[in-house]
């Protein structure tokens, strides 16, 4: 677990009072606005450690651009709006029962992974045929 900074704790309390997935730059801008000094870089740092420690969760999206949130649960993976950028999580009890027998099968152990599932929300949706 990294050190807390006073950095550390700002860029966390700016994830507590967000929704959504937002990326570095957004929280840098945020705390840059509330009147934080904070560097861009320190952001970084920051955020990917809170990640590495459990604090926030991590998605990449199509153009690859990290992007980060609080999280409610323990392990789960995401629906992500393509549109709108709405995310929801969800279990998914059948993906870890393949990743377990996938990697026994294999020789491995001690096994993560991370799953994304892209689409469009109702909303967006709605709101591509209405337009």
């Amino acid at each position: 677990m990294a050190r807390t900074t006073r950095q550390r704790t700002a860029v966390a309390a700016v994830f507590d009072d967000l929704e959504g997935f937002h990326s570095a730059q957004e929280v840098h801008a945020r705390l840059r606005a509330d009147g934080d000094s904070v560097g861009l870089s320190t952001v970084y740092r920051a955020v990917q450690a809170l990640a590495e420690d459990g604090e926030l969760d991590s998605i990449r999206t199509n153009s690859g651009e990290a992007l980060y949130r609080r999280c409610s649960t323990q392990h789960h993976h995401h629906l992500v709006c393509r549109g709108c950028g709405r995310t929801v999580e969800v279990a998914g009890p059948v993906v870890e029962s393949w990743t377990d027998r996938v990697a026994a099968e294999h020789g491995f152990a001690d096994v993560s992974h991370t799953l994304e599932i892209f689409g469009t929300c109702a909303s967006c949706r709605t709101a591509a045929a209405d337009g």
